[in-house]
């Protein structure tokens, strides 16, 4: 029988990998943050409208990221077979369905002011959304390319790269919005859009920067060379993985869009608070999201070697790491509320008070939902190391539009509990979540449960 690797080995494994995920997934967010900040700076318009048209913007583009999440499991299953071709095949068609993809977003978004009206929006909203999302639109593609590029990174075990290149990308970013939003640096005014712009430019910088630096390390791979042959076969096995990917990212981002949406229903300052809660809850998320992609990379090498036992000593390892990170978190946010809101609003904004007081009411109720949301995000990422995607789709939507959207909408209005209401919701959705994908998580782990053939190195 071969040793097992002890838990505390699967830890430092996991930290090792994944903290250089995390800092590139917080660094990512705080260049979202960035718009965030500078539009509360400029306006409490501008901030209400970019939360609902980012929202949007996101919603759509983590469907087609689910295409580049799906290349982390099947390149680091190729990667532990000796498989270098298939790695090549994965990672292009990868980048093959993000191209098509963005051609959906465009059409999708378009007229992103009727949406916005569509959906309820007040007016102003509505025409300053619009603005953003005409322009920000053309980023999808370096945005998606640049997603399939840190998968396929992640995936060969070279992380601590999109660290550094996210970094750069968040000077980048804020140097941009200075100049761009305000008018500054001899740049035009241009507010909202110019935030919109910021964002395209970022992504576009990113993405050049990991294709150079993936064609630099694995040149053995020869990612790009006859990049536009197609590979029918490949693709179709990205698309059936990748596609629940991201029906269950829609799912979860769905549950946040549509709360504010409805929250957009009671008014700009409370969805201005909305937007800056979800702001602060977000950053604390980047640590389980970066520790669960290096979940599904650590898995997705067991599962190579259909190793059940290490499987699961790894899954145990993510949950553990993410539960002690959500104490801080916890900690954190019931503490400093106030504090952490008010870094958002503009000292001579009119609304201030009023936005603070809402924002650090979200913000501790945030604190509630902290284990359940990191539970939900770690065991979905194993299942989707152990390439299992179909079902965790269904279960993630019954979770959030099932019961958190529905929740969310009776505590809000019918109840009259307003914004608090719907991120009551909020949290009984994340719940029903963490609890129905663990006990999936489990029952696929019990499959492989068993000792691994003789000669099976652990790791």
């Amino acid at each position: 029988m071969s040793q097992r690797t002890p838990h505390i080995t699967h830890a430092r494994r996991l930290l090792s990998l994944g903290m250089p995920l995390v800092g590139a997934t917080l660094a990512g967010f705080l260049i979202h943050m960035t718009d965030t900040l500078m539009l509360g700076w400029y306006d409490v318009t501008a901030l209400a409208a970019s939360t609902v048209a980012n929202g949007l913007w996101f919603v759509v583009f983590i469907v087609g990221a689910g295409f580049g999440h799906a290349v982390t499991p099947m390149v680091a299953e190729a990667v532990e077979q000796g498989d270098d071709v298939s790695a090549r095949r994965i990672t292009r068609m990868g980048l093959w369905l993000s191209i098509v993809f963005c051609f959906v977003a465009v059409a999708l978004l378009w007229r992103g002011a009727d949406l916005l009206r569509l959906i309820g929006q007040p007016e102003a909203v509505a025409v300053e959304g619009g603005k953003y999302l005409r322009i920000a639109i053309l980023g999808f593609f370096p945005a998606l390319a640049g997603h399939v590029m840190r998968s396929f990174l992640g995936a060969v075990q070279l992380t601590a790269v999109q660290l550094w290149i996210t970094l750069a990308a968040l000077v980048m970013n804020a140097v941009f919005n200075y100049a761009l939003i305000f008018g500054n640096l001899g740049a035009p005014e241009l507010g909202i859009e110019g935030a919109a712009l910021a964002s395209i430019l970022t992504h576009t910088v990113q993405m050049g920067a990991l294709m150079a630096y993936a064609q630099w390390k694995r040149p053995d791979l020869a990612l790009f060379r006859r990049i536009w042959k197609p590979d029918a076969e490949i693709m179709a096995r990205v698309f059936k993985l990748g596609l629940p990917v991201g029906g269950a990212a829609l799912s979860e981002s769905g549950l946040f869009t549509g709360s504010s949406i409805m929250m957009g229903w009671l008014g700009e300052v409370e969805l201005a608070a909305h937007g800056i809660a979800l702001q602060l809850t977000a950053v604390m998320f980047m640590f389980h999201v970066g520790m669960s992609n290096a979940a599904t990379i650590r898995i997705g090498s067991h599962f190579g070697r259909r190793d059940g036992p290490e499987m699961r000593r790894t899954a145990e390892a993510s949950f553990a790491l993410s539960m002690v990170f959500g104490v801080f978190a916890i900690a954190i946010f019931l503490l400093l509320p106030e504090t952490l809101v008010s870094l958002f609003v503009a000292p001579d904004e009119p609304q201030r008070g009023a936005v603070i007081a809402l924002g650090a009411g979200l913000v501790m109720i945030a604190a509630l939902f902290q284990f359940v949301d990191a539970g939900q995000v770690v065991a979905l990422s194993n299942l989707r190391g152990m390439q299992d995607t179909n079902v965790p789709m269904w279960l993630a939507a019954l979770s959030y539009w099932g019961i958190g959207l529905p929740a969310g909408y009776v505590l809000g209005f019918p109840l009259g509990f307003e914004g608090p209401g719907l991120w009551f919701g909020m949290t009984l959705g994340l719940a029903a979540a963490a609890l129905f994908l663990t006990v999936r998580l489990l029952r696929q782990l019990a499959r492989f449960d068993t000792t691994p053939p003789a000669g099976v190195r652990p790791g």
